[in-house]
């Protein structure tokens, strides 16, 4: 049986499917990917990505930190894509129980997905690092320089998970809870190597993991189905 007809036989006959996503499931829809070809990595800039979006780098250039991210995070035009609404599709027919995401731009929600669990935070929200104030993505890219609050000036953060920052542990409890009770795991859009995300696929214990990607990754071998090709597209291969 050729990889994508297995694909679909196995959505078929799966009641508790769970989704892990990354980059990939997002390029889709003209968000950039760090590591592709044509991605952040591959472009110039004084620092790399990976230095501007840390920590440290947040707290000692917090102006430089937002003239980067307004630019190339807040990507709020962007649109869902093929593979964002046949999940919120399968959702909706009780096939899959969770999306999990290392994405920030919030498209599965915006498609129609409930179940999301961000692993690494959302750019629409935003809070005052005094006083817990919320605020949208809009209001961070229509402020200038450093983003002030409207209610005590402090200074608001993005609720991102930046390098040298830990992962929400309430979010990582419950992604485990999840694949180990999944039937069908699908790992898509991910290259599987920033931990701790891509050790979540240790915990699955059923004989149906997929893996959707357009490269190889480092738990090919494990994969009990491997489809290559663009998420969206395979994904726009579901009928139900």
């Amino acid at each position: 049986m050729e990889p994508i007809q297995q694909f679909l036989h196995w959505i078929k006959e799966s009641d508790h499917i769970v989704f892990f996503g990354g980059a990939g499931v997002s390029t889709e829809s003209g968000i950039p990917d760090f590591r592709s070809v044509d991605g952040l990595y591959h472009q110039e800039y004084d620092y790399p990505p990976e230095t501007i979006l840390s920590h440290t780098f947040y707290m000692q250039n917090t102006s430089e930190f937002y003239r980067f991210y307004r630019k190339k995070m807040l990507c709020l035009d962007a649109e869902p894509n093929a593979a964002h609404k046949k999940l919120a599709e399968l959702e909706r027919a009780g096939k899959l129980k969770a999306v999990i995401t290392q994405n920030i731009d919030g498209l599965h929600q915006a498609a129609g997905s409930r179940h999301v669990l961000e692993l690494h935070g959302s750019v629409h929200r935003n809070y005052c690092k005094s006083c817990g104030r919320l605020f949208d993505a809009e209001y961070i890219q229509k402020s200038k320089n450093c983003p002030i609050c409207k209610s005590c000036g402090g200074d608001i953060k993005p609720d991102v998970v930046l390098y040298e920052e830990g992962l929400d542990d309430e979010t990582m409890r419950q992604s485990i809870r999840f694949i180990s009770q999944a039937d069908m795991l699908i790992v898509g859009g991910t290259s599987l190597a920033v931990y701790p995300a891509a050790g979540l696929i240790d915990y699955y214990r059923g004989s149906k993991l997929v893996l959707i990607n357009t490269s190889t990754t480092p738990f090919d071998h494990r994969a009990d189905l491997r489809v290559e090709g663009k998420i969206g597209e395979v994904f726009s291969a579901i009928e139900l």
